[in-house]
């Protein structure tokens, strides 16, 4: 295994002239930040915050995925996701990620396994998604979806999740992410 390279030497961050909130809710917020740059001129820059979330990869004994049919309300379709959501004020990421899995799925699971994170919307947002692997899961009773939740639960074997990520159908970002950094840490059985 390689070693892990060090970072990029840090940059001095921009100095910051004003911060001016633009919109408020509890789902997200807009605010727009007037900065200096090295070059002496003034900038804006125009900042979404969302809460942290965690992304959960349910693995069951034989190898298979759990996934979830989720309709999502911006784009108007239904497509295969892993179990994710927002983290509830002083909620950990271990929590968070059994109970978005139980709530979305009715499934819980035998061991927790943390895998690296990412910032989703690296370029616009300071929000953060931790991934968990869920290994062991088995169903446990009916999913607790909230009124705007649309979801279907459905087990993909490892080769049909490969195919969808291949195929570019498996078109959110957590999911593709977590799936991915799974796959890469558990290589396939004989190959």
């Amino acid at each position: 295994m390689a070693d892990i390279p060090d970072e990029p030497e840090a940059f001095e961050p921009f100095t910051v002239l004003e911060r001016t909130p633009i919109y408020d809710s509890p789902w997200c917020t807009l605010r727009r930040d007037r900065v200096l740059v090295p070059s002496g001129a003034e900038r804006q820059h125009h900042v979404i915050s969302i809460g942290d979330a965690v992304v959960v990869v349910p693995e069951c004994e034989d190898g298979s995925i759990v996934f979830i049919g989720q309709y999502r309300y911006p784009h108007g379709r239904t497509h295969w996701e892993l179990p994710a959501g927002r983290l509830l004020p002083d909620e950990t990421p271990d929590a968070g990620a059994r109970r978005e899995l139980r709530e979305e799925t009715g499934w819980e699971a035998r061991e927790w396994l943390q895998l690296p994170g990412f910032f989703p919307l690296n370029g616009i947002s300071d929000h953060w998604a931790h991934v968990r692997v869920a290994r062991g899961c088995y169903p446990v009773g009916p999913q607790q979806l909230d009124d705007t939740e649309r979801i279907r639960v459905r087990r993909f074997t490892r080769a049909e999740a490969e195919a969808l990520l291949d195929s570019g159908r498996l078109t959110d970002g957590f999911s593709a992410l977590a799936l991915l950094l799974w796959f890469r840490r558990q290589p396939r059985q004989g190959g």
